[in-house]
């Protein structure tokens, strides 16, 4: 026979196909849900970004107030030192991803600090 006029086997064909009768639409719609948005990833990666370059702006003596992972506190210190052109501009986004690694617990209470600070100025 010529390879077009190959018959398809029967294990291809549409009838035979296995078929997962427990498989439900609404579950999948429900897990879909459960996973965040490739948009809302984004936001949150930018707020936690905007909230370390809030840190960076602190001074020496407010930034030991604030509870910082030693790995922060050293990008921070390195974002300080920098002059704010392309270099500190990468360096807030390495923050950024520094603190999308953190807990949320240690995240609020960086906000936290920070409120503080804001309040007391205002």
């Amino acid at each position: 026979m010529d390879r077009l006029q190959t018959p398809i086997p029967n294990t291809l064909l549409a009838d035979n196909l296995m078929h997962d009768d427990s498989f439900d639409d609404e579950d999948s719609v429900l897990n879909s849900n459960l996973r965040p948005s490739k948009s809302q990833l984004k936001r949150e990666a930018t707020a936690l970004q905007d909230l370390g370059e809030a840190v960076v702006k602190l001074s020496s003596t407010q930034l030991k107030q604030v509870p910082l992972s030693d790995e922060l506190l050293a990008a921070v210190k390195a974002a300080q030192a920098m002059p704010q052109r392309g270099a500190h501009k990468r360096q807030l986004q390495f923050i950024g991803k520094v603190m999308r690694r953190l807990e949320e617990a240690e995240v609020e209470a960086i906000r936290t600090a920070l409120a503080a600070f804001q309040a007391k100025r205002g």
